[in-house]
């Protein structure tokens, strides 16, 4: 996951397996055409191909961003990797279509339903009756069974994340035959799909030990397409090669190798030849993308000294050929190596003609999130203000228009446009609304041009603080003129006519005139003079900073660094630059990646931030940690979960409750659509707009890329044959 909003997952361990799970799950079926679901805003674009037209072998080197520590998704130190060979090589009893909803896998499942549901649910598995693990055991009950008590939280031995839904299960039987697996429940599950996806072997199952342990490196007994081969941290890769026990369609490709590669050294890698496909930032898009125009169109556009004009390039010329030896040294070298870098982005850009983009829209969205657990977000009325401030749909086309992708803002905390459950939700809340948002504003307690009592500098250094210094002695020279009599005066508004950027850092002070001091201008004059502690600001005056019981309302905003953060750090702009047309100010502080969540997000020490959140089949089960209330703890802590912004409500916990014990579709897509409006007018978190998905794939390679909500169908990847038969494994083979 690039950081256009970090992945929850590097909060903590729990959530790792949070993030993993959601997005390996399928989505729930079942919708009528005058749902209002919708269909997904840009679909899968993985150049389809059918598997006549694919050669029989070769390699697929596919760059991740880790070697997983484990590969049982149901580990608390799970992630993405782990998910994707998850697909590969267990059984995921449903997968999902383009649109999000869940297609039975006949490769794995005959049927499965709801055959009771008084006094117990009931479900009944009927399994493919090839299905069998690689090593010849039949798929059946007792890997179920073994399943269900690792899960079901019952033995703490297990070390597992979390044990929703299989803590309802009452037993587990083999039903009429070997290839029925019968399910009982203690509780009514509505999300019973999800259960046993991924599904494990026994041998990993039975005991705690081999649930710990045995699973993290290595997976003995699969049943997929492709086998684990090997996990070699120290080539930091994981090789996944043909199970020649699957009983399905074969698989085109011999061997699947996922190679950890630093984002910001995938174009590298790309070129250099060691990488067929990589999911790619925005910028390494462009390049791809110039790379593919004819060169008398692409080469001015980019690379090194692309940006030097005719007079950089002839003064560079006049020194190095000089008569300052030391200068002209200087000046040699720094040519040379210009020369250098240009020439090695020649022959990248070359070599990355054989690649194309595929692009679509992740199954996660970005969100701003408001910490409603103490300071002036903790007011709902404040909270309200600020999403009403935000134009949702400009925000989404900066980061999405570029990429020439379709800029939807997302309607739902819950579901993601073509799934299930979606609605688009946001009128709870409201639409862009500068004027309601100041009187949301006001109705707090924060007025604009308030009385704002001097506070100590934090840093000298800020070009904020050098600006409040100045104006805070101009305050004193004007105080000294009566004996007091100006001693309670302040600034109301902002400069209307100058330089807008005067006012960016949180300075609640118009500039002066240089040649006029503070003692010449009349109280009560234009916005930005001075006047009496209390006097109203002019109306005129809209966008001055608001502020209550003598202090502004500025509002720490917290971004992570590190590559991929470039659009976090957009959004931010545009975001403050909304907010501060209300009166409210940011402080943004860039703090590491690594410790974002862990000690920002997850421990609170925030007030607004960007992060992502993965799209989930299931919100009654896998959101309502997300959004529930958060309760105090046996020790006196409070216990968020994962709702990280600290805001929930009574009614929503309630509606989670009824919508997890309602089997009928229909009225339980209606509770989750109800749950979901009372989470955007609770206003503590913002869905913004549906993450942008960029893969650099080699233009022989059919059957993958950006998928969008679809599950990868991993045996119809592969190379397109060529015009003459290929020779074994083609010249994919690494």
């Amino acid at each position: 996951m690039s950081h256009d909003g970090i992945g929850p997952r590097a909060a903590s361990r729990s959530v790792a397996f949070l993030t993993a799970g959601m997005l390996a799950v399928p989505a729930l079926a079942g919708c009528g055409s005058d749902d209002p679901a919708g269909k997904p805003p840009a679909g899968a674009d993985v150049a389809r191909a059918d598997r006549a037209k694919i050669a029989d072998g070769g390699t697929l080197r596919w760059a991740v961003d880790t070697v997983p520590d484990t590969l049982n998704t149901f580990q608390a130190d799970a992630d993405a990797t782990t998910a994707r060979i998850a697909q590969a090589v267990l059984p995921s009893l449903y997968r999902m279509d383009g649109r999000g909803r869940a297609v039975r896998n006949p490769d794995y499942l005959e049927s499965a339903e709801v055959v009771d549901t008084e006094p117990r649910q009931v479900v009944v598995y009927k399994l493919n009756q090839q299905a069998v693990w690689s090593d010849g055991r039949e798929i059946g009950a007792a890997d179920f069974a073994a399943q269900w008590r690792a899960l079901s939280g019952k033995d703490t031995a297990y070390w597992t994340a979390r044990n929703a839904g299989y803590d309802r299960i009452e037993k587990i039987e083999r039903g009429k035959n070997n290839l029925e697996v019968k399910v009982t429940f203690r509780r009514t599950y509505a999300d019973w799909r999800s259960l046993f996806t991924p599904l494990y072997p026994k041998e990993v199952m039975g005991t705690p030990d081999s649930f710990n342990d045995g699973a993290r490196k290595k997976l003995k007994v699969t049943a997929g397409p492709f086998t684990v081969q090997k996990v070699d941290t120290e080539e930091d890769e994981v090789t996944l090669t043909r199970n020649t026990r699957w009983w399905g369609d074969p698989a085109k490709l011999s061997k699947i190798v996922l190679r950890a590669v630093p984002r910001d050294k995938r174009i590298s890698a790309l070129s250099a030849g060691t990488l067929d496909l990589a999911e790619i930032d925005p910028s390494a898009a462009r390049r791809i993308t110039v790379a593919a125009l004819p060169q008398s169109e692409s080469s001015p556009l980019a690379g090194p000294g692309a940006d030097r004009s005719a007079a950089d390039a002839l003064r560079s010329w006049a020194v190095a050929n000089g008569s300052d030896e030391e200068a002209a040294d200087e000046e040699i070298s720094a040519r040379k190596k210009l020369r250098k870098k240009a020439a090695k982005y020649a022959r990248q850009q070359k070599a990355l003609t054989g690649f194309e983009v595929r692009k679509s829209l992740e199954p996660a969205y970005t969100q701003l999130a408001l910490n409603g657990a103490d300071g002036p977000l903790a007011d709902e009325r404040v909270r309200r203000a600020v999403a009403r401030a935000l134009d949702r749909r400009a925000l989404a086309e900066a980061v999405l228009k570029p990429l020439g992708l379709p800029a939807e803002p997302v309607g739902s905390h819950l579901a993601l446009a073509g799934q299930a459950a979606y609605a688009d939700n946001s009128g709870a809340l409201g639409k862009q609304d500068a004027k309601e948002a100041r009187a949301l504003l006001a109705d707090a307690g924060w007025v604009p041009g308030g009385p704002v009592k001097e506070e100590k500098k934090k840093d000298e250094g800020e070009e904020a603080a050098g600006a409040e210094g100045e104006d805070a002695s101009a305050e004193e020279d004007s105080g000294s003129e009566s004996e007091g009599g100006d001693d309670g005066t302040y600034i109301v508004g902002e400069d209307d006519g100058g330089d807008e950027g005067e006012g960016d850092g949180g300075d609640n002070k118009a500039p002066r005139d240089s040649g006029t001091g503070a003692k010449h201008l009349r109280q009560g004059s234009a916005p930005g003079a001075y006047a009496p502690k209390g006097t109203a600001a002019p109306a005129r005056a809209e966008n001055a900073p608001v502020a209550k019981d003598g202090k502004a309302l500025t509002l720490r905003f917290v971004l992570p660094t590190g590559p991929g953060s470039d659009t976090l750090a957009t959004v931010a702009g545009r975001i403050t630059g909304m907010l501060e047309k209300i009166g409210i100010r940011t402080d943004i502080s860039k703090v590491d990646d690594e410790s974002y969540f862990k000690d920002h997000i997850a421990s609170g020490e925030y007030d607004l931030a960007l992060y992502s959140w993965p799209a989930t089949a299931f919100p009654a089960t896998d959101a309502r940690p997300v959004y529930s209330k958060p309760v105090p703890a046996a020790d006196g802590s409070l216990n968020v979960e994962q709702n990280w912004t600290r805001v929930g409500t009574d009614q929503v916990d309630q509606l989670f409750d009824q919508a997890i014990g309602t089997l009928d579709d229909s009225e339980r897509h209606a509770l989750i659509r109800k749950a979901d409006s009372r989470i955007w007018a609770a206003a503590g978190s913002i869905p913004l707009y549906q993450r942008p998905q960029l893969t650099a794939a080699r233009k022989n390679l059919a059957n993958v890329g950006a998928f969008g909500l679809r599950t990868p169908v991993y045996e119809d990847m592969g190379f397109l044959k060529k015009a003459a038969p290929p020779a074994p494994g083609g010249d994919q083979q690494s």
